[in-house]
């Protein structure tokens, strides 16, 4: 892969890294750092309808849900651009064979090409 090339995957990479960190940051303001009342909006001191705090519940835990999640997306955002650095970025880490670029544009983290991941798939499936 050409300087080009990797300058272009790079540029992917950090945008969509700096996306997803700004979409963290929204979850951690939103919900992470507030108590359930904050949350709910009400301030007051009146006790809350059960249906009420289980559906406050359930939406802090589908928001630790998308944190966590996000936080592996983050990740995996992080070692592509640590392969960028060290000049492995673009080869599938299974039978080092390049990954192709389509492959790359859809999915710019991708670690192993398009035969490898459906092998790997088929093994997980198999379980």
């Amino acid at each position: 892969m050409n300087k080009k090339d990797l300058d272009k995957f790079e540029k992917l990479l950090l945008e969509r890294r700096a996306g997803l960190m700004a979409d963290i940051g929204h979850l951690r303001e939103s919900t992470a750092n507030s108590t359930q009342t904050e949350a709910a909006g009400d301030l007051s001191t009146h006790a809350y309808h059960m249906a009420d705090l289980g559906t406050d519940a359930n939406e802090r835990e589908k928001s630790f849900y998308l944190a966590s999640k996000s936080g592996r997306f983050l990740y995996h955002l992080d070692q592509a651009l640590r392969r960028i650095a060290d000049g492995t970025y673009g080869n599938c880490e299974i039978c080092g064979k390049e990954i192709s670029h389509a492959r790359l544009e859809a999915v710019p983290h991708a670690r192993f090409c398009i035969a490898c991941k459906e092998k790997e798939e088929q093994k997980q499936a198999g379980r």
